[in-house]
């Protein structure tokens, strides 16, 4: 008898020993999941599919993706429902920060706007480098125009060219879409209509055999920088901000910024954007 509870004496030892070394070196917690509010070019263009798997294999964290227009992908961020944005509205980005709403603003790349339209060009506006004047010729002609109507950051530049043409555009020429980019160039091939684009997701689309032509381009108020912001930790305290470190971190490196780089339309080899972060 005091043999066998020498015995079992002996395994409840072991079993506490166990036990306490697991507690000592309990076993890493899987990487949280990262929510990425981002604008529809982003995702369009095909630049998120190219890029997210080395994320993923540098850091183990899994990116979801939410991608909607700029100024809709902000409200996520200020509802708490997103860690980091990528952006492409300065303007409501400056806003969003100044507000507490984010912080680490970071410029991670830029491309242009360029304004899409019908082969037969009614409106007459091929060749023009003043997206000013060739709104108000589209708009003289009553000629067709597809906007995004989306309070996208494409959404915000368009707006803004309206108002140095000095009109709110209306009726049965201009179309309200509500919809991204990859949606509204679609919409402007089957009505034969005008759209503003950023280039990058046109050129991803002319790979897919799209068919219309850039009529105006290289006004430099077309230009189009992004940005990646962390949503503010102190504003929403259970945010994943450690993970939206990282992904700045990440998509600033002049590793991924190369990648950015060589990332082209493969038909023309022409870059969707150019790398702007400064090390």
């Amino acid at each position: 008898m005091t043999r066998w509870f020498s015995v079992k004496k002996a395994w409840l030892c072991v079993a506490l020993v166990m036990l306490l070394a697991a507690c000592a070196s309990p076993t890493a917690e899987p990487p949280r999941r990262l929510i990425l509010a981002t604008t529809t070019s982003t995702q369009d263009s095909g630049l998120l599919d190219y890029l997210l798997p080395d994320f993923k294999e540098k850091t183990g964290i899994e990116v979801q993706v939410i991608a909607v227009g700029s100024g809709q992908a902000m409200e996520t961020g200020k509802n708490g429902d997103a860690d980091v944005l990528l952006v492409h509205s300065p303007a409501a980005e400056e806003t969003f920060v100044a507000d507490g709403f984010g912080v680490d603003r970071t410029a991670v790349m830029h491309n242009d706007y360029v304004i899409v339209g019908p082969a037969a060009d009614p409106a007459g506006i091929k060749g023009m480098t003043d997206a000013v004047e060739a709104f108000r010729k589209i708009m003289e002609t009553q000629s067709p125009f597809i906007s995004r109507g989306d309070d996208s950051g494409t959404h915000a530049k368009e707006k803004s060219i309206w108002a140095k043409v000095g009109v709110t555009p209306e009726g049965k020429w201009y179309v309200s879409a509500g919809q991204g980019m990859g949606a509204v160039l679609d919409m402007a091939q089957e009505m034969n209509a005008y759209t503003l684009t950023d280039r990058g997701t046109y050129l991803a689309r002319t790979a897919e055999g799209y068919a219309l032509p850039i009529l105006v381009e290289g006004d430099a108020q077309l230009f189009n920088p992004y940005h990646v912001i962390a949503v503010n930790p102190e504003k929403y305290p259970d945010i994943n901000y450690e993970g939206a470190q990282k992904f700045i971190e990440w998509i600033t490196s002049p590793e991924t910024q190369a990648k950015i780089a060589a990332f082209t339309e493969p038909k023309s080899g022409l870059p969707l954007f150019f790398p702007d972060a400064v090390k």
